[in-house]
């Protein structure tokens, strides 16, 4: 057997390969990170051999920069090991106490880790699945960005407009954004014909605000403190502009991920409270469910699984969420659980429970996600719906 270690890198990846005996096939092969490189990776491994059954190749998780190496050699049909950097990392700490890192010993590290350790294979991920997490991790990204140009807003209407807030549920909704859009301070406001004023709001909140409701923002615009700037009018409807924007694209973004849904038909949607969005990020985070062997092995890859500490005699009371999985699917599932709350009884009763225990509301929602994972693992295991008579 041949064991091939690969250390990923943006421009180029190194190499290192040996034999079950430990004898060194390839010291080092450094590879540009394009077809050449990864044509010139091949033909020197099938000097070696003949069978690909013969070859393991092994690489760290490391984002995108991995993803082209990976399809290539997937698409050869190598035997491909998909390593998390933090065992790397450990892997190395616990074989000497010196501090050393280098390209070339990684790539060492990770074909001796392909001998010594019980990996398990890289499941190629199905084309749904592999697009719903392109596209969940791109919404999870732009909501990021949304959130940062919403608190901006805040800030700006402090300024133009203090007393807004208080009459309206939220200044980033539509009917507000449309108004400060128009008449971005309260002098503007103040001053605004109240039938234009009236057909603005009601237009843009779907009737809800009506002509008491416009003449009540204008007289508080009359009276209001907030300073007319210029600037800060110009600065206050460029955010609002690309609040907008981005906002459209995740409304493009959710429209896509529900089409993917209803192709693959998942029992996960038969959860009350879990929406499409939710659904893709978990379905996405997973792939596929035969990687893990139980629950708890799913829990742990979402990082919600409790740290453990016991030396001697002594035993924690004391355990936090060890949050080394994936955080697209932790909060995700995180937010799935407060959703479930709301919607089924079962979870609903099951967390007051936790909740009469004396237990904090995150250890208790971290409970309720933990029965949630359970349930998901079920389901996907399965491919039967939700029925709250068999949870309970």
């Amino acid at each position: 057997m041949i064991y091939v270690g690969i250390d990923v890198a943006k421009d180029k990846h190194d190499c290192f390969a040996m034999d079950s005996n430990g004898e060194i096939l390839i010291e080092k092969l450094t590879i540009t990170n394009n077809l050449d490189g990864f044509e010139t990776l091949f033909i020197s491994l099938m000097n070696f051999s003949n069978s690909l059954d013969n070859i393991k190749v092994g690489l760290e998780a490391t984002g995108h920069y991995s993803n082209n190496i990976l399809n290539f050699l997937t698409e050869k049909g190598f035997n491909i090991y998909l390593i998390n950097p933090l065992q790397t990392n450990l892997y190395v700490k616990g074989q000497s106490l010196r501090k050393t890192k280098t390209d070339k010993l990684d790539a060492h590290i990770i074909a001796t880790m392909l001998i010594s350790d019980n990996l398990k294979p890289y499941i190629p991920v199905s084309y749904h699945i592999s697009e719903l997490k392109s596209l969940t991790r791109h919404r999870f990204r732009l909501v990021k960005e949304n959130s940062k140009f919403k608190t901006s807003l805040v800030r700006l209407v402090d300024i133009v407009f203090p007393e807004l807030p208080k009459i309206v549920s939220s200044v980033a909704q539509k009917s507000c954004l449309a108004l400060l859009s128009e008449l971005p301070n309260a002098k503007k406001i103040a001053e605004c014909n109240l039938t234009h004023l009236t057909h603005l709001l009601s237009d843009n909140s779907n009737k809800k605000f009506d002509r008491d409701k416009a003449i009540e923002i204008r007289e508080i615009a009359r009276k209001s403190i907030g300073t007319p700037s210029e600037s800060v009018a110009f600065e206050l409807k460029q955010t609002i502009s690309i609040i907008q924007f981005l906002q459209k694209q995740i409304d493009n973004i959710d429209k896509r991920i529900k089409e993917i849904l209803k192709e693959i038909d998942t029992p996960i949607l038969s959860i009350p409270g879990i929406s499409f969005k939710l659904a893709g990020s978990i379905l996405a985070e997973i792939g596929d469910i035969s990687r893990f062997d139980s629950p708890s092995k799913l829990l742990a890859f979402a990082g919600l699984d409790p740290s453990m500490y016991q030396s001697g005699k002594f035993f924690s009371t004391h355990s936090v969420m060890v949050k080394r999985g994936s955080k697209y699917l932790r909060f995700a599932l995180m937010n799935a659980s407060r959703m479930v709350c709301m919607n089924d009884a079962v979870f609903n009763n099951f967390k007051n429970k936790k909740m009469s225990e004396g237990k904090h509301y995150m250890v208790t929602m971290g409970h309720v996600a933990k029965k949630l994972v359970r349930i998901i693992y079920y389901l996907l295991k399965t491919n039967n719906k939700y029925e709250a008579d068999k949870v309970a």
